[in-house]
Protein backbone atom coordinates (compact mmCIF):
# COMPACT_ATOMS: atom_id res chain seq x y z
CA UNK A 1 0.00 0.00 0.00
CA UNK A 2 1.60 3.43 -1.02
CA UNK A 3 0.93 6.57 0.52
CA UNK A 4 -1.98 7.75 -2.40
CA UNK A 5 -3.69 4.75 -0.91
CA UNK A 6 -3.27 5.59 2.52
CA UNK A 7 -4.16 9.07 1.87
CA UNK A 8 -7.73 7.24 0.30
CA UNK A 9 -8.57 4.85 2.72
CA UNK A 10 -8.36 7.79 5.50
CA UNK A 11 -9.86 10.79 3.62
CA UNK A 12 -13.11 7.78 3.73
CA UNK A 13 -12.40 6.63 7.08
CA UNK A 14 -12.89 10.41 8.23
CA UNK A 15 -16.20 11.42 5.83
CA UNK A 16 -17.51 7.78 7.45
CA UNK A 17 -17.41 9.06 10.43
CA UNK A 18 -18.33 12.38 9.67
CA UNK A 19 -21.48 10.97 7.68
CA UNK A 20 -22.58 9.03 11.17
CA UNK A 21 -21.87 12.05 13.43
CA UNK A 22 -23.96 14.16 11.08
CA UNK A 23 -27.00 11.65 11.06
CA UNK A 24 -27.03 10.88 14.59
CA UNK A 25 -26.38 14.75 15.73
CA UNK A 26 -29.33 15.83 13.37
CA UNK A 27 -31.45 13.39 11.89
CA UNK A 28 -31.91 10.10 13.83
CA UNK A 29 -31.40 8.60 17.30
CA UNK A 30 -31.87 5.03 18.56
CA UNK A 31 -33.82 4.93 21.82
CA UNK A 32 -35.09 1.89 23.65
CA UNK A 33 -38.66 1.52 25.12
CA UNK A 34 -38.83 1.20 28.61
CA UNK A 35 -41.55 0.99 30.37
CA UNK A 36 -45.51 -0.09 29.84
CA UNK A 37 -46.50 3.52 29.15
CA UNK A 38 -47.24 3.43 25.64
CA UNK A 39 -48.74 0.22 25.15
CA UNK A 40 -50.55 -1.19 23.24
CA UNK A 41 -48.09 0.36 20.55
CA UNK A 42 -44.98 0.44 22.16
CA UNK A 43 -43.75 -2.22 24.11
CA UNK A 44 -41.21 -2.70 26.76
CA UNK A 45 -37.94 -3.11 24.94
CA UNK A 46 -38.72 -1.88 21.66
CA UNK A 47 -36.23 -0.24 19.74
CA UNK A 48 -37.16 3.07 17.86
CA UNK A 49 -35.34 5.19 15.51
CA UNK A 50 -36.25 8.47 16.22
CA UNK A 51 -36.56 11.42 13.40
CA UNK A 52 -34.29 14.62 14.77
CA UNK A 53 -34.93 15.98 11.37
CA UNK A 54 -38.86 17.08 11.04
CA UNK A 55 -39.19 19.23 13.56
CA UNK A 56 -36.56 21.72 12.14
CA UNK A 57 -38.58 22.17 9.12
CA UNK A 58 -42.55 22.01 10.88
CA UNK A 59 -43.91 21.93 13.99
CA UNK A 60 -45.05 19.15 16.21
CA UNK A 61 -48.83 17.95 15.58
CA UNK A 62 -51.17 16.45 17.47
CA UNK A 63 -51.37 12.58 17.95
CA UNK A 64 -47.70 12.21 16.75
CA UNK A 65 -45.81 10.22 19.19
CA UNK A 66 -42.49 12.11 20.36
CA UNK A 67 -39.69 11.79 22.53
CA UNK A 68 -38.16 14.31 25.19
CA UNK A 69 -35.60 13.76 28.15
CA UNK A 70 -36.87 12.98 31.50
CA UNK A 71 -35.31 16.03 33.47
CA UNK A 72 -35.42 13.77 36.96
CA UNK A 73 -33.27 11.15 35.15
CA UNK A 74 -30.34 12.14 33.31
CA UNK A 75 -29.67 10.05 29.70
CA UNK A 76 -33.22 8.94 29.77
CA UNK A 77 -36.52 9.94 27.86
CA UNK A 78 -40.07 9.82 27.80
CA UNK A 79 -41.89 8.94 24.85
CA UNK A 80 -45.61 9.98 24.37
CA UNK A 81 -48.14 11.02 22.41
CA UNK A 82 -49.75 14.82 21.61
CA UNK A 83 -52.82 15.62 22.79
CA UNK A 84 -52.63 19.12 23.53
CA UNK A 85 -51.03 22.49 20.87
CA UNK A 86 -50.17 25.40 21.77
CA UNK A 87 -52.50 28.36 22.14
CA UNK A 88 -55.23 25.44 23.14
CA UNK A 89 -57.05 25.03 26.30
CA UNK A 90 -57.07 21.20 27.43
CA UNK A 91 -58.60 19.33 30.75
CA UNK A 92 -59.73 16.13 31.28
CA UNK A 93 -62.94 15.41 33.04
CA UNK A 94 -63.23 13.29 36.19
CA UNK A 95 -65.04 10.65 33.90
CA UNK A 96 -61.78 10.34 31.75
CA UNK A 97 -62.90 12.90 28.74
CA UNK A 98 -60.28 14.99 26.83
CA UNK A 99 -61.42 18.74 26.30
CA UNK A 100 -59.27 20.93 23.20
CA UNK A 101 -61.00 24.42 23.48
CA UNK A 102 -64.07 23.27 25.13
CA UNK A 103 -64.39 20.25 22.91
CA UNK A 104 -64.59 16.81 23.36
CA UNK A 105 -61.58 15.36 21.80
CA UNK A 106 -62.35 12.19 19.86
CA UNK A 107 -59.00 10.00 19.48
CA UNK A 108 -58.80 5.97 19.64
CA UNK A 109 -54.61 5.79 21.39
CA UNK A 110 -56.25 5.61 25.06
CA UNK A 111 -55.77 1.91 26.45
CA UNK A 112 -58.40 2.49 28.58
CA UNK A 113 -60.29 5.55 30.15
CA UNK A 114 -58.84 8.07 32.27
CA UNK A 115 -59.14 7.32 35.74
CA UNK A 116 -56.58 10.28 37.06
CA UNK A 117 -56.90 13.69 35.35
CA UNK A 118 -54.11 14.94 37.67
CA UNK A 119 -53.25 18.24 36.56
CA UNK A 120 -55.39 18.33 33.38
CA UNK A 121 -58.84 18.63 35.92
CA UNK A 122 -58.55 22.21 36.32
CA UNK A 123 -58.29 23.68 32.85
CA UNK A 124 -55.01 24.45 31.00
CA UNK A 125 -53.72 26.68 29.02
CA UNK A 126 -50.42 26.07 26.56
CA UNK A 127 -48.63 28.37 25.69
CA UNK A 128 -46.10 29.27 22.95
CA UNK A 129 -44.61 26.12 22.17
CA UNK A 130 -46.21 23.92 25.13
CA UNK A 131 -47.62 20.76 24.25
CA UNK A 132 -49.95 18.39 26.69
CA UNK A 133 -48.88 15.12 25.99
CA UNK A 134 -50.55 11.66 27.32
CA UNK A 135 -49.05 8.01 27.29
CA UNK A 136 -51.83 5.50 25.42
CA UNK A 137 -51.66 3.14 28.18
CA UNK A 138 -53.36 6.13 30.41
CA UNK A 139 -53.86 4.92 34.00
CA UNK A 140 -49.90 3.55 33.82
CA UNK A 141 -48.54 6.43 32.46
CA UNK A 142 -46.13 9.56 34.08
CA UNK A 143 -46.99 12.38 31.80
CA UNK A 144 -47.95 16.35 31.55
CA UNK A 145 -51.09 15.29 33.95
CA UNK A 146 -48.19 14.63 36.61
CA UNK A 147 -46.14 18.00 37.44
CA UNK A 148 -43.14 15.92 37.39
CA UNK A 149 -43.44 15.98 33.62
CA UNK A 150 -45.61 19.18 33.20
CA UNK A 151 -46.07 20.82 29.72
CA UNK A 152 -43.62 19.56 27.26
CA UNK A 153 -41.43 22.71 25.64
CA UNK A 154 -41.26 21.76 21.57
CA UNK A 155 -37.76 22.99 22.02
CA UNK A 156 -37.36 20.22 24.40
CA UNK A 157 -38.14 17.46 21.93
CA UNK A 158 -35.69 15.31 20.42
CA UNK A 159 -37.80 14.13 17.81
CA UNK A 160 -40.40 11.81 16.71
CA UNK A 161 -40.39 7.77 16.85
CA UNK A 162 -39.96 6.92 13.17
CA UNK A 163 -38.97 3.24 12.69
CA UNK A 164 -38.66 0.43 15.41
CA UNK A 165 -35.64 -1.52 14.61
CA UNK A 166 -36.52 -4.17 17.03
CA UNK A 167 -38.41 -6.95 18.00
CA UNK A 168 -37.20 -7.96 14.59
CA UNK A 169 -41.61 -9.47 13.94
CA UNK A 170 -42.66 -5.54 14.41
CA UNK A 171 -39.93 -4.45 12.67
CA UNK A 172 -40.68 -1.52 10.48
CA UNK A 173 -41.46 2.09 9.91
CA UNK A 174 -43.81 3.25 12.24
CA UNK A 175 -45.40 5.56 9.45
CA UNK A 176 -47.98 8.53 10.40
CA UNK A 177 -48.57 8.30 14.17
CA UNK A 178 -51.62 10.55 13.70
CA UNK A 179 -53.46 7.84 11.89
CA UNK A 180 -56.73 9.47 13.83
CA UNK A 181 -57.21 12.95 13.23
CA UNK A 182 -54.36 15.53 12.92
CA UNK A 183 -55.13 19.13 12.48
CA UNK A 184 -55.71 21.65 14.68
CA UNK A 185 -59.56 20.82 14.20
CA UNK A 186 -59.58 17.60 13.39
CA UNK A 187 -60.11 14.90 15.96
CA UNK A 188 -62.34 16.94 18.10
CA UNK A 189 -65.99 16.63 18.50
CA UNK A 190 -68.36 19.03 19.55
CA UNK A 191 -69.93 18.32 22.92
CA UNK A 192 -73.57 18.97 22.06
CA UNK A 193 -74.16 20.94 25.14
Amino acid sequence: MDWEDLIRTGVYLLSVLATSLFLICFVGQRTVVSGSSMEPGFFDGDHLVVDKLTYRFRKPERFEVVVFPAEEKKGNYYIKRIVGLPGEYIRISLDGVIYIDGEKLTESYGKEVIKNPGMAETELYLGEDEYFVLGDNRNDSMDSRDPRVGLVSGKEMIGRAWLRIYPWDRMGFLGDTRTTGGGKDEGKEDRGD
